[in-house]
């Protein structure tokens, strides 16, 4: 089957008018405001309870956390908090917070509200996705309006790291009482460097400089207030439209560029293209372990063997991502090198041999059957991007005689079928900061049915994922996640695609462009942004 791939200039020219340029009045008006071209919408723009990246785009710009995170992924610097200590046991974390911020409405934070939102965020009642990422919590207290105590059952070696993401942002908490439910949907009052304006699902986020701000991170030049009075996120979901616009100077940057347009921004003369120092975002293909089509590990080691992720980089991915064997990225944090000698090499022959070890034989028709059943795994994935990268694995399964099967579902409602047991695989990226981060969202057994939809349920992975999180040095905490990676890569439990790799395109109007890719966001708070004049 051949990858569709879309042609720009046709669909970009159809669906400009959604973009139509503005007037001449309201272009001297808004001389100072920003157009932000995003691929998708989030559900909400609540800290507490989305997972969205296209979430954290915005709410990097709306909220801050009490830690910072610095270019490379790994160094924590202070955001809220201007220092910290932790107690020997690593149990107990003390914030010492700075005495100027201000939410947007003008009142004062204090450590009650750091309190609020973090007790917020763990709140079953909130139902947060990720409220695992704030660690076991005994306790938040604030004994004075400048401290906070955060206080763990159990110690958690990448808790800072946590605490820098967008989920650990700080909100107002009378705001959270008049909104109830609409928080992150008619309004937020945070203390980051822009306000809430206004939310148009799937079309717009509108939001407008915060002008008391002065505590950005340390990694700006600017620590505020921003440069830019106005930032508008427009949802293009059209890759050739998105294109098109930016091109033609109706959006003003985009971290969501098309592989098949790189080389053209790249040398779009009124544009220039970032790279980010680190970002880490994994393409990958889980399998159930406990199917029966998925069981063998001599099955799923064979897939791996089977596909040819050099190939499908350079035609699908336009050779911008990196083909991956391993899970993790080799720069990222605990990465453990020791794996790369256990990565099976692309080998179509050598997997068809050990199909045939497993019992799967080749029937009249090409493909393999075992016991009168065919080996034909039923995939799951989201509908876009993973149509051409799905069908270049099925191209590639299909010569060792795998018929991969192919269900594609619209992002509403792919999140409710990839948490059901219907399928044998599933289609996934994902973004993380460390090889700690990734395996313990995706191999821990209380992570079933989701995010760990492997449903990989060992205590050895658990033994070693606890042994990392409640590390007390780096050493011990990067021997135990390297060892968990060893134990899936061994059980061949993915089959890794492609490591992406960050951009940030923008209007050669802009200066002050560097791409972050904090959780694979490129402009984090955006503060050196400015038009040059």
């Amino acid at each position: 089957m051949k990858p569709m791939i879309r042609l720009p200039f046709v669909a970009g020219l159809y669906a400009l008018a959604a973009l139509a340029a503005p007037s001449p009045a309201d272009a001297q008006a808004n001389r100072n405001a920003l157009t932000i071209l995003g691929d998708i919408d989030a559900d909400r723009y609540d800290p507490h309870r989305t997972a969205a990246r296209a979430a954290g785009e915005v709410l990097y710009l709306l909220t801050d956390t009490l830690v910072s995170l610095d270019y490379d992924q790994k160094t924590i610097l202070p955001g809220l908090a201007t220092s910290w200590t932790v107690s020997p046991d690593g149990k107990l974390y003390t914030f010492k917070l700075r005495d100027d911020v201000t939410f947007c409405d003008g009142r004062k934070m204090t450590a009650d509200d750091v309190v609020f939102s973090i007790k917020r965020w763990i709140d079953p009642a909130t139902r947060s996705p990720v409220r695992w990422r704030a660690g076991d919590v005994k306790e938040l207290r604030a004994p004075d309006p400048l401290t906070v105590e955060y206080e763990l059952n159990q110690p958690n070696s990448e808790l800072l790291y946590q605490l820098a993401l967008f989920f650990a942002g700080v909100i107002d908490k009378h705001d959270v009482e008049k909104l109830g439910a609409d928080v992150g949907v008619k309004g937020l009052n945070g203390t980051g460097p822009y306000c809430w304006v206004s939310w148009e699902p799937r079309n717009a986020f509108v939001m407008k400089r915060h002008a008391a701000y002065k505590w950005g991170p340390s990694i700006y030049k600017n620590r505020g207030p921003a440069q830019i009075e106005q930032i508008t996120r427009k949802v293009v979901v059209e890759d050739s439209t998105r294109l098109a616009a930016l091109l033609s100077g109706q959006g003003d940057v985009t971290q969501s560029v098309p592989y098949f347009a790189l080389e053209q921004v790249r040398k779009a003369r009124n544009l220039q293209l970032v790279q980010a120092q680190s970002a880490f975002n994994l393409w990958f293909i889980g399998f159930k372990v406990d199917k029966p089509l998925m069981q063998d590990v001599r099955v799923r080691r064979a897939i791996n063997m089977s596909v040819d992720q050099k190939t499908l980089t350079e035609t699908q991915f336009f050779g911008v991502a990196k083909p991956a064997k391993t899970y993790v990225d080799p720069s990222a944090l605990d990465y453990n090198a020791s794996v790369e000698s256990l990565i099976p090499a692309y080998d179509p022959e050598g997997a068809k041999k050990l199909l045939d070890e497993a019992g799967w034989k080749v029937g009249t028709d090409g493909f393999r059957y075992k016991d009168g059943v065919k080996l034909a795994p039923l995939t799951y994935a989201i509908a876009g991007l993973w149509t051409k990268y799905m069908e270049a694995v099925q191209g590639d399964l299909r010569k060792v005689g795998i018929d991969l099967q192919i269900q594609l579902f619209d992002a509403t409602v792919a999140w409710g079928k990839l948490a059901t047991q219907e399928f044998d695989a599933f289609g996934m990226s994902f973004p993380y900061f460390s090889a700690g981060d990734a395996m313990n969202l995706y191999f821990r057994s209380g992570n079933t049915p989701t995010p760990n939809r492997m449903n990989w349920k060992d205590a050895e992975t658990d033994r070693l994922l606890d042994e990392g999180r409640g590390a007390l040095t780096a050493d011990i905490r990067s021997a135990a996640y390297g060892a968990v990676q060893k134990r899936v890569l061994e059980e061949s439990v993915w089959l890794p695609l492609a490591h992406d790799v960050l951009y940030v395109a923008a209007s050669n109007r802009l200066e002050g462009v560097k791409s972050h890719g904090i959780y694979n966001v490129g402009l984090y708070k955006g503060l050196d942004l400015a038009f040059k004049k």
